[in-house]
């Protein structure tokens, strides 16, 4: 009970530690650069998920705090932030992807990246919600939608930061597949949730689930950018 007491009572803290590794991820490409950007759909974008970063640093607080009421207030808001992050991510998706005149593996590949990533938090959150009134449900489910965000973070350290590492990743087509690292360290951290959650409470009800969702995403992005069907939807949806 200590443990779970040290995890959800300072999940806060590993909120906040997310959110100082997203600014370190796009300091230079955004925050330093905001009156650079090519188009207000960047900075849409980019502030959706600054809200969302701070409220699940807020809510996580107001929970330590025991300040329930106000953590509920703030938790309908959420309900139309979240449908604003779907939107202003897919949109700008069709702005880039208007860019390229030919749909090539690159394309497919990124599509996969942010659509299905999306979806994966979308259930993520979906899940939270319809147990908001089962305490350590709900906040399992909400630890849980920042894994899907995750490689767009690591990614942009991997290149800015530790470029070295670039030629030792995996590719496809001769392309680097920096999100693989993202990918592992989201995965070995759920499977670190889910045999505390076993080991401690004999509760299988949560990360499991949300690690096989996020693995069969991780699938996705890694192969469905060489299938027919998959390439015939991004060609119709973009």
């Amino acid at each position: 009970m200590k443990l779970e007491n040290t995890l959800f009572q300072k999940s806060y803290l590993y909120f906040i530690a997310f959110f100082l590794l997203v600014l370190a991820a796009f300091w230079f490409t955004y925050f330093t650069r905001i009156a650079e950007q090519e188009n207000y759909r960047m900075h849409l974008h980019g502030i959706t998920l600054t809200l969302w970063c701070l409220m699940l640093i807020s809510q996580a607080y107001l929970i330590r705090a025991k300040r329930n009421a106000l953590h509920r207030l703030i938790g309908k808001f959420s309900y139309v932030l979240v449908p604003a992050m779907v939107f202003t991510t897919l949109d700008l998706l069709q702005y880039q992807l208007q860019k390229q005149p030919v749909f090539g593996s690159t394309e497919y590949f990124f599509v996969a990246l942010v659509v299905n990533a999306l979806i994966v938090f979308v259930i993520y959150y979906g899940l939270a919600i319809f147990y908001r009134k089962k305490s350590t449900i709900h906040a399992r489910y909400m630890v849980c939608t920042i894994f899907p965000m995750l490689t767009p973070a690591t990614d942009r350290i991997i290149y800015i930061f530790f470029p070295s590492l670039v030629p030792f990743l995996p590719t496809i087509e001769g392309r680097p597949i920096a999100p693989v690292v993202g990918f592992l360290i989201a995965d070995l951290i759920l499977l670190g949730l889910s045999i505390w959650d076993w080991r401690s409470h004999r509760r299988w009800n949560v990360f499991p689930l949300a690690l096989l969702v996020l693995m069969l995403y991780h699938y996705s992005v890694l192969n469905f950018w060489d299938f027919g069907f998959w390439q015939s939807f991004c060609r119709w949806a973009f």
